[in-house]
C-alpha cells in the first residue's frame, strides 16, 4: 500500500508545464500558449486518467522542479483541453450534464459547478483570473445536499444539518473588531467524565522513565570526563492512562473513545496569487479534512492572508453547525495579491492572545507556498530579522503561559524555507516541507493526529547527581531548553507537551572519578514533573538510581546500543547543521563531503553492525540530502527545505513531512505516533475513495516504482 500511495502522490504532483492549443470548440485560434507556472500542476492534475499513464512513464526520478516544458501532441492536447472543460477547477470534480449538478459558464468561457461558484463568494475566475460582472447568488439557507459527495469539503457539509441562523454571519465583509475576545464560550461544555477505573495516582502509567548507562561495568581505577547516560521517556496511550489494566487489543478498541484534551487551533492560510487554481482547491480540501476530524469540544479559527490578513471567523466550537459554517467560510476564499506572512501570523497570535477562555491545548498552523513580499525579509538566509515576524506572545521563552507553538508548512519550490523553519523554531513548533501540493492533506493529517492526542503538558525533566564526587558536564536535548546548575549537581530540560505514545531521548554526560574501594558507583536519578491536560493537576514520577559496577579489573564491554543509537542521531543532526551552513556559503561539494564523512562514522558504530532501524533511517536520510545537493538549482528548490525539515524533526524528536516522508514505506519516520499513523491512514483512504484518483491507481499500480 505504501509504495502504491507514493506513486499516486508523485504522479499527481508531476510539475509539468504543458503548451495547450486552443481548439476550434475552445475559444480562440490554434496557437500554442504557455501556461503560467502557478497553473502547471493544475493542468497536469486535471488530465484524464488515460493520459496520466503516459506522463508517469516519462518520469524516472524523484520529481524536481524544472523550467522545461512538455509539448503535448495535438490529440493529447485536445483531450486534456476537453477534460479541463469537464472538470470544475474549484472542487476538482467532474462536470457532466444530467447528473443533478447545474453547470455555470462564466463570461470568460470557463465552466464550474453552479453550487461551487455560488459558494465561491467572489467575482474573479479561479482559472484565468479575469473579473466577472455577474455571478450566481445562493440563498444562505440553501440545502447543501446537492454538493459533490466526493469533495472533502462538500462531503462534510452534505452530512451536516442546516443551521437555523445565518450561515454567512461569520465571514461577513466588514471591519474587524479591535479585540478578538469573541471566542465561543466553553462554560456550557460538560466536564469530560473519567473512566470508573481511573487511578488516583497515574504517575506510574502516564510517563515511563528508563535509563541506560553507556556501559554497565567500568574498572575501578578508571575516571571518565564524559560518561554518557541515556534518559528515555515514553508517554502512555490515552486509553491506557485511564485504565492501565487493559490489554493491547482493548486499548486499540477504546483509543478513539478515550477522553482527550480539547484543542484551540488557529490555521493561518496563504491565499496569495500564486495559490490560484489547484493549489487553493487542494488547500480547501485539506482544510475540509481537518475540520471534519475536530470534535465538538475543539475550537477553530481561520486566518487568510495575501497582501493583508483577515480573520474569516473567530474561535468557534466544531459542532455540526460550527463545522458547516467553517467549511463555507474556507470555501469562500479566493487567491489574489502578495504574501504578507508576518501579518497573517500576527492576526493568528492575536486570536490566541485575546480569547476570553482557553482549551487545554493551543496551537497555530501556518501554510504558505511563497516568500514574504511585504516586510522586506531576505529569503532563504540566516537573516537576523526573521524573529521580528514572530509575535512576542507566541515565542518560546521563560513565560510559558503564553507560548503557542507554530507548526509551519512550506510547499512547492518557491517558499522561504529558512523563514518557515525559523518561525517554528522560535515558537517551539515544527517545520514540514511539502514537496508537492497533493501532499498538503497528508501533512496536515499527521500534524493534527498529534495535536488531538496530547496526554502530558508542562513536562520538565530534572537530573540530579547521586554522588558528591560527580558532576554533570552536559545535557544533549536538541532544541529543548536545558540548564545545568553552577555546581554541576543538577540539570533541567524543559520539554512541554507530549502526544500519546510519544518518546523522548536525552543524553546526559557526567564526570565520573576513579573509585578507591567501592564495588559500584551511584550516578544519577531522573524526575519528571508534568501537568495532566484534563485535570490540570501536577504530577511527578522518578526513576531508580543509575548505578554502574566498579570491579578491580573489567573486561572489554561494548557500548549500550540504546546509547549508541541516540549518539548517532545527534551526530547526524550536527552533520546536517554543518552541511547546511557550508551549502549556504556556496560550497556544495564540501557540504556533500560532510554528510559522507558522517555516514562513514555511523557505519562503524554498534548500531550499524546490528543493522539498527534508526541507523538505517539516518543513513537513508543522509543519502537523500546528498542527492538534493547535486547542483545549486536542486539545492535551492528542494535541498534546503529537506534539510531544515529534517533538522526540525530530529531537534524536537517529532514527526515532520519531508518530501514524501509521510509514505508508510519511508524509513525516516522514527517519530510517528500511532495517532499520527491512524490520521494519515484516514487521510489516504479519504483521498483514494475519490473517483478522480481511481483511474490513476489502475494505470499506475502495474508500473515500476519511481525513485
Amino acid at each position: 500500500m505504501g509504495s502504491k500511495w507514493r506513486r499516486v502522490k508523485l504522479s499527481l504532483g508531476l510539475n509539468l508545464c504543458a503548451y495547450l492549443p486552443r481548439t476550434t470548440d475552445g475559444d480562440d485560434d490554434g496557437d500554442y500558449h504557455p501556461l503560467p507556472s502557478s497553473e502547471r500542476l493544475s493542468d497536469a492534475a486535471l488530465l484524464p486518467p488515460s493520459n496520466w499513464e503516459n506522463m508517469v512513464r516519462s518520469r524516472t526520478t524523484t520529481p524536481l522542479p524544472s523550467s522545461h516544458c512538455l509539448r503535448l501532441p495535438k490529440s493529447l492536447s485536445k483531450s486534456s483541453s476537453k477534460s479541463s472543460k469537464q472538470t470544475c477547477s474549484i472542487c476538482l470534480m467532474k462536470m457532466k450534464q444530467g447528473d443533478g449538478h447545474a453547470i455555470f459558464t462564466a463570461e470568460c468561457s470557463h465552466s464550474f459547478h453552479f453550487h461551487c461558484v455560488a459558494s465561491h463568494d467572489n467575482q474573479v475566475c479561479p482559472v484565468c483570473r479575469s473579473k466577472w460582472k455577474e455571478i450566481p447568488i445562493r440563498s444562505p439557507g440553501l440545502d447543501p445536499g446537492g454538493w459533490s459527495r466526493n469533495d472533502a469539503l462538500m462531503d462534510v457539509a452534505h452530512r451536516l444539518p442546516v443551521p437555523q441562523r445565518n450561515l454567512n454571519q461569520w465571514h461577513i465583509r466588514g471591519p474587524e473588531p479591535g479585540v478578538f475576545n469573541d471566542d465561543e464560550s466553553l462554560d456550557h461544555l460538560p466536564v469530560i467524565a473519567e473512566s470508573n477505573n481511573t487511578l488516583d495516582n497515574t504517575s506510574d502509567t502516564t510517563i515511563k522513565i528508563e535509563t541506560y548507562p553507556e556501559v554497565s561495568t567500568a574498572p575501578r581505577s578508571h575516571s571518565y570526563d564524559d560518561f554518557t547516560i541515556l534518559v528515555h521517556l515514553k508517554a502512555a496511550v490515552m486509553a491506557a492512562i485511564r485504565n492501565p489494566s487493559l490489554s493491547g487489543g482493548q486499548v486499540n478498541l477504546l483509543q478513539s473513545r478515550s477522553p482527550r484534551a480539547p484543542v484551540d487551533l488557529v490555521t493561518v492560510l496563504d491565499i496569495s496569487g500564486s495559490m490560484s487554481g489547484t493549489k487553493l482547491a487542494l488547500l480547501k480540501r485539506a482544510m475540509g479534512f481537518l475540520i471534519q476530524n475536530l470534535g465538538c469540544n475543539d475550537r477553530l479559527s481561520v486566518i487568510a492572508f495575501s497582501s493583508n490578513a483577515r480573520r474569516l471567523f473567530p474561535l468557534r466550537r466544531m459542532s455540526a453547525i460550527g463545522q458547516q459554517q467553517a467549511l463555507r467560510a474556507v470555501n469562500s476564499v479566493i487567491a489574489n495579491g502578495g504574501t504578507n506572512i508576518a501579518e497573517g501570523l500576527r492576526k493568528g497570535a492575536k486570536v490566541m492572545e485575546d480569547r476570553t477562555e482557553k482549551n487545554p491545548v493551543s496551537s497555530i498552523i501556518l501554510l504558505s507556498d511563497g516568500q514574504d513580499t511585504v516586510n522586506g525579509v531576505r529569503p532563504n538566509s540566516s537573516y537576523p530579522n526573521y524573529g521580528s515576524l514572530v509575535p512576542i506572545s507566541i515565542r518560546s521563552g521563560d513565560n510559558r503561559e503564553f507560548q503557542i507553538p507554530v507548526h509551519t508548512f512550506g510547499f512547492g519550490t518557491d517558499h522561504d524555507a529558512s523563514l518557515m523553519h525559523s518561525i517554528s523554531e522560535i515558537s517551539g513548533g515544527t517545520f514540514s516541507f511539502i514537496e508537492t501540493e497533493t501532499m498538503i492533506q497528508d501533512a496536515l493529517a499527521q500534524c493534527i493526529g498529534g495535536l488531538l492526542s496530547v496526554v502530558v503538558q508542562e513536562l520538565q525533566v530534572c537530573v540530579e547527581c547521586m554522588n558528591p564526587n560527580l558532576c554533570l558536564s552536559s545535557l544533549k536535548a536538541g532544541s529543548y531548553r536545558s540548564h545545568v546548575s553552577a555546581d554541576g549537581k543538577t540539570g533541567l530540560i524543559d520539554v512541554g507537551d507530549l502526544y500519546a505514545d510519544e518518546e523522548r531521548d536525552f543524553l546526559v554526560s557526567v564526570k565520573v572519578p576513579a573509585e578507591s574501594s567501592q564495588c559500584e558507583t551511584s550516578l544519577l536519578k531522573v524526575k519528571c514533573v508534568y501537568s495532566d491536560p484534563l485535570t490540570k493537576e501536577m504530577t511527578s514520577t522518578e526513576s531508580g538510581v543509575v548505578r554502574i559496577q566498579r570491579p578491580k579489573i573489567a573486561g572489554q564491554e561494548e557500548v549500550s546500543i540504546e546509547v549508541d543509537r541516540q549518539r548517532n542521531r545527534f551526530r547526524a543532526a550536527d552533520a546536517m547543521v554543518e552541511a547546511r551552513t557550508t551549502a549556504e556559503q556556496g560550497d556544495l561539494a564540501g557540504a556533500v563531503s560532510i554528510l559522507e564523512n558522517c555516514q562513514r562514522v555511523l557505519s562503524e558504530t554498534v548500531s550499524a553492525k546490528s543493522r539498527d532501524r534508526l541507523w538505517v533511517a539516518l543513513d537513508a536520510e543522509l543519502k537523500e540530502m546528498e542527492e538534493r545537493m547535486v547542483s545549486r538549482h536542486v539545492y535551492e528548490v528542494s535541498g534546503r527545505a529537506y534539510i531544515l525539515s529534517g533538522l526540525s524533526s530530529h531537534s524536537w524528536q517529532r514527526a515532520t513531512t519531508r518530501g514524501d516522508s509521510t509514505d508508510g514505506s519511508s524509513l525516516v519516520q522514527a517519530y510517528q505516533t500511532p495517532s499520527m499513523v491512524e490520521m494519515l491512514t484516514q487521510s489516504q483512504a479519504f483521498l483514494l475513495s475519490s473517483p478522480s484518483t481511481q483511474g490513476l491507481l489502475q494505470s499506475l499500480w502495474s508500473q515500476p516504482k519511481p525513485r
